[in-house]
């Protein structure tokens, strides 16, 4: 077999593992997100218990990456505390480096189980919930998969003359092994890869343990990094935790590789085989982050604060902020370029209102003036914007129309008006309760809380639905839509009954939370039906929508 031959079954491998990885990582954030969070944010007062849950969130999500984002959007929104953030993010690395570990283990006879069930799971069903365990278990039995293709896509190169060449000068020139991992890492963004990718080689011979323990520091320096570049544009709160992890993660791993480059000592304490060897330094290096991390956490976060504030640019005192409008006039006698400037503008109006969607739900918990305040604006935004756009096709329907572009019209009418009346529903409702909450002093129990941000999150996978169709037009999009919203009465009538359980049970938090939990239900409810309502016109075209219920296939 020729060398490229080689070289691209091992690429489709690692391509395969990425896309695994990945697939694991959408299903538990779709299925599990909101109460992943939601358990994130309860627990992370407690130093112990923040470690522990950034590790079982790593865990869930297959990624450290991910954790350091959300524990760093919680930290800019005071939400935790800076120090409470890098002892999660210390216990996330942990986390990754533990599902590497169960990973190396053989599990062969769960590749057909996990596909086998997560498939029939996947297709036998319309259930979200169901669904999205079976894109898990389908991506766990692909990951698997794809580690056995990666040792058989490598186990030609045991032969190859240049492979020794090259192990030996690595071995060798530690520092160009180092940087390499890091950028491997850093373009698999995912350290879970990269670390399972280099032990699948050691344990084929291809790498020797103390290369290999050099490629785990530069793997724990490219995965350090990751955070930082996908935040760098973000507000400076929320970029200190990543630069944090950065600091205790990336230069510890180069004071490791300066004293293994010193010391050059032997690793066979760390198992028996190569491969153990590798997995095994990566957990041991996180472990003592981590207890580096525990006494020196506010120290690193308030180090971080500085370079921070060192990296950001104030604003020139003479610009001001000016709202960008797709609305071009001249545009108006070409009916087809005014509908692309409208939808673009309808486009913004639903990014607006999955903001709001979002934050709302996040006040429920944590609100102040400011937050609160900052909200409404937005809703502000959204009503300035939904003027402009009806006015702006008010003009154009004095130009001569074809009928689609006319209906096209009346469609983007129908959903800015539609757009607008949620954003009045999470302020002059939602936003209601938040305050009243926060004023009674009020806290719902673990299981209300956990209904709540279960049915919220299906509002707001379907409004990322309906945004879809708005923009693709595509009916079966705009079918799944319209099923969503018959699922989620169901949802509904499941969270009113498990909510008048508690009632008649007497729980003292679901008695005096009961009117902000169903009221809650009711808006979140309302705000589905309207944004499931924009698909109608879709599948009025295309002859899938009767007088009053969607057509059985």
């Amino acid at each position: 077999m020729s060398g490229s031959v080689v070289l691209l079954h091992l690429a489709g491998a690692v391509a395969l593992m990425l896309f695994a990885t990945r697939m694991v990582k959408t299903g538990v954030e779709r299925a599990y997100g909101d109460v992943l969070r939601h358990r994130l944010r309860a627990t992370m007062r407690n130093p112990i218990m923040a470690v522990l849950a950034g590790t079982g969130l790593a865990i869930a999500l297959q990624s450290s990456t991910a954790v350091t984002l959300l524990v760093g959007s919680f930290a800019g929104s005071g939400i935790v505390s800076g120090a409470a953030g890098q002892l999660a993010v210390r216990g996330a690395e942990i986390g990754s480096a533990l599902v590497v570990k169960l990973l190396t283990f053989d599990l062969t006879l769960l590749v057909p189980l996990c596909l086998i069930t997560g498939t029939v799971m996947f297709m036998a069903t319309e259930r979200r919930d169901w669904r999205q365990t079976g894109r898990i278990l389908v991506g766990i039995g692909l990951l698997i998969l794809s580690l056995e293709m990666i040792g058989q896509a490598s186990e030609p190169l045991r032969n190859s003359q240049l492979m020794p060449v090259i192990i030996n000068y690595f071995s060798t020139d530690s520092i160009t092994a180092y940087l390499l991992a890091a950028l491997i890492t850093w373009l698999f963004q995912s350290s879970i890869a990269a670390v399972l990718l280099m032990a699948t080689l050691a344990g084929r011979g291809l790498i020797t343990p103390e290369l290999g323990v050099v490629l785990i520091l530069g793997v724990n320096l490219g995965s350090s990094i990751i955070a930082p570049m996908l935040t760098r544009s973000s507000s400076p709160e929320v970029r200190v935790v990543p630069i944090g992890n950065l600091l205790m993660r990336g230069l510890g791993s180069l004071v490791m590789l300066i004293l293994v480059m010193i010391f050059r000592p032997h690793f066979a304490f760390l198992g028996s085989t190569a491969a153990d060897q590798i997995v095994n330094a990566h957990i041991l290096f996180n472990v003592l982050i981590l207890l580096a991390g525990l006494p020196l956490a506010g120290f690193v976060y308030r180090a971080s604060e500085k370079i921070v504030a060192l990296g950001t640019k104030v604003p020139a005192a003479s610009l001001d902020v000016v709202e960008l409008s797709a609305l071009n006039e001249s545009a108006l006698d070409v009916p087809s370029q005014a509908l692309a400037n409208a939808t673009r503008e309808v486009v913004r109006v639903c990014e607006t209102i999955e903001i709001m969607l979002k934050r709302i739900i996040e006040l429920y918990e944590s609100a102040d003036a400011d937050k609160i305040k900052a909200l409404a604006a937005l809703d502000d935004r959204v009503d300035r914007r939904h003027a402009a756009i009806k006015l702006y096709l008010a003009k154009l329907t004095r130009n001569p129309l074809t009928e689609d572009e006319a209906l096209r019209c009346q469609e983007l009418i129908g959903a800015c008006v539609k757009l607008e009346q949620v954003g009045d529903i999470i302020v002059r409702n939602m936003l209601v309760h938040v305050k009243k909450k926060i004023e009674r002093g009020l806290e719902f129990t673990d299981e209300g809380w956990a209904e709540l941000c279960a049915f919220h999150g299906s509002v707001l996978a379907n409004a990322r639905l309906a945004f879809n169709v708005l923009v693709s037009r595509d009916p079966e999009t705009a079918r799944q839509l319209v099923l969503e919203k018959d699922r989620l009465r169901d949802r509904e009538k499941e969270t009113s009954a498990s909510h008048f359980v508690r009632l008649r049970d007497g729980t003292a938090k679901s008695v005096e939370t009961s009117s902000i939990h169903l009221d809650t239900i009711r808006d979140l409810k309302q705000i589905n039906s309207l944004l499931a309502s924009m698909a109608y016109p879709v599948l009025e075209e295309r002859g899938l929508l009767t007088g009053s219920r969607l057509k059985a296939s």
